[in-house]
């Protein structure tokens, strides 16, 4: 018995340190994007001149059922300054509510004003976003295709800051950076905007300085179309379709150009189930991507440091079941090592530790920092940000797996309101003008209720439980660990209850903008 139970020991350490040693070498990883980041800073994108003659462009903005943000995006288009006679207009509308409707009307408002717009309709949303882009794209006199997602607001400039770069004939698309409408929202957006500053400040740029591969983000960018066709063109067998085209339009040849200077802002989930959904997508569909493309990736002629960046690109997901499984390894890893001296925890488990936490820490202060000013208001909101992680862990672990053996799935958009910050920060309507504003029927759209929150509170508990234990035993050392998956469980519970009732933010109950 006493072999069985010290066998079972041995298998189940060999099994957390493994875990906790993969977690690890990821977190590495963001430490190396850090320093190409670091060493290329001064590095900026190349200014090209104005062409001679500025090529035709076609602006596609796919939409369904966007009541709430559907009008600010087409005007917002239609301000884009471009000479009128080289741009095109497509709403790709697969709405089946008022916002087909609506989106007629605006149309038509902004074909009074001469600008080149067309309204087409889908009644069969076949390939989802991916086959509306597809089919768009038939009919699209531009050369040049810029994609705007409904919740993004583009400036003025932004065909005039990217349309040059294609003047160098081996570029394929120019990526722009996100910013955030509602960053000042609530807790949540501050931590959702502070996880996508990391990707576009610190991963886009690292990877694309570095010469490796990175990725369309689906909206604010703007694609040849020749790169579209020489990658095989649109396609729905994944949930990231943009992740998708982008491996394939560069393992084609095409060379792809990211602007961290140029900002688009975009309107960021207020609701927790909406951003469980979103990141659901994200994390499914890039195990698809992954699993698709992954080995043409490592079989091709690029070189090696892009199929290794590439690799941990397309496999970074997998970290949410490892996540779920170090969960469950965590408390009895604890009792099993309970007689264990402080030689073996700092020779062992405090390197596995800080380089699964602490190059977390520092991948998202360093990508504060890239963005500049007020950096170091934003620190004060990591420990959430690292809570926020863990907590998901449950849900995109679910999604991962989903990715693994599903192809495609459904594309379940985000719900968006039109919730906008007035300087972008801080200051936000009253709850008097928000009452005022909203629709006597209350929201629209809500994401369905995520059952993940079960398993969250179920882990809460069980961390809450580890924790007393650790206390009674005087395994100190062991607390700031199980600190971090207590309060990452906790509060993702907390936000997903609050989110199945309706209510979000400071503000209470959602109260998105009238149309």
């Amino acid at each position: 018995m006493e072999i069985a139970a010290s066998s079972g020991t041995t298998a189940l350490l060999a099994l957390y340190y493994l875990v906790l040693g993969v977690l690890a070498l990821y977190g590495l990883h963001r430490l190396h994007l850090v320093w190409v980041w670091l060493r290329t800073r001064r590095q900026g994108a190349p200014t090209p001149p104005d062409p001679r003659e500025w090529p035709t462009v076609t602006v596609q903005l796919p939409l369904y059922n966007e009541l709430y943000v559907a009008e600010r995006l087409i005007d917002a288009v239609a301000r884009l300054d471009y000479p009128r006679d080289r741009l095109e207009i497509q709403v790709l509308d697969d709405s089946t509510d008022e916002t087909r409707e609506l989106v007629a009307e605006v149309v038509r408002r902004q074909r009074e004003r001469g600008i080149d717009i067309h309204h087409v309709h889908r009644t069969d949303r076949t390939g989802f976003k991916a086959g509306a882009l597809r089919e768009g794209m038939e009919s699209a006199r531009g050369d040049l295709l810029a994609v705007f997602d409904a919740d993004f607001v583009p400036p003025t400039d932004f065909l005039r800051r990217t349309v040059p770069h294609f003047a160098n004939p081996d570029v394929g698309m120019v990526q722009a950076r996100w910013e955030h409408l509602n960053r000042g929202f609530s807790l949540l957006t501050r931590i959702q905007a502070m996880l996508l500053d990391a990707h576009f400040a610190i991963e886009h740029t690292a990877r694309n300085r570095a010469g490796c591969f990175f990725n369309f983000n689906g909206t604010a960018g703007i694609w040849r179309r020749q790169a579209i066709r020489d990658a095989g063109g649109w396609t729905a067998d994944t949930l990231t379709e943009d992740l998708d085209l982008s491996y394939r339009a560069q393992l084609a040849g095409w060379r792809f150009v990211y602007l961290p200077d140029l900002a688009v802002p975009s309107e960021l989930p207020v609701d927790t189930n909406g951003f469980k959904s979103q990141q659901d997508r994200w994390a499914r569909g890039s195990i698809q991507t992954g699993r698709k493309l992954l080995w043409t990736v490592l079989c091709s002629a690029v070189p090696w440091r892009i199929k290794r960046e590439a690799f941990v690109h397309l496999t970074n997901n997998m970290a949410y079941p490892l996540m779920v499984l170090l969960s469950v390894l965590v408390f009895p890893a604890m009792v099993a090592r309970q007689g264990n001296g402080l030689t073996e925890v700092l020779l062992v488990d405090l390197p596995l530790f800080l380089g699964a936490t602490v190059s977390v820490l520092v991948y998202y202060t360093v990508s504060q920092v890239a963005l500049g000013a007020g950096w170091r208001r934003q620190l004060w909101y990591l420990p959430a940000l690292m809570g926020l992680g863990i907590g998901l862990s449950v849900s995109n672990a679910r999604a991962v797996l989903g990715g693994l053996f599903q192809h495609g799935g459904t594309f379940v958009r985000t719900p968006k309101y039109r919730i906008e910050d007035r300087t972008g920060e801080e200051a936000e309507a009253t709850p008097a003008e928000a009452e005022a504003k909203a629709p006597k029927t209350g929201p629209r759209y809500r994401a369905a209720r995520d059952l993940s929150l079960v398993i969250e509170g179920l882990f809460a508990l069980y961390f809450a439980a580890a924790t007393v234990l650790a206390i009674q035993w005087k395994m100190y050392l062991s607390l700031p660990f199980l600190w971090l998956f207590l309060q990452g469980y906790t509060y993702m519970f907390f936000l997903s209850l609050c989110s199945s009732f309706g209510w979000v933010g400071r503000r209470g109950r959602l109260r998105p903008a009238a149309v």
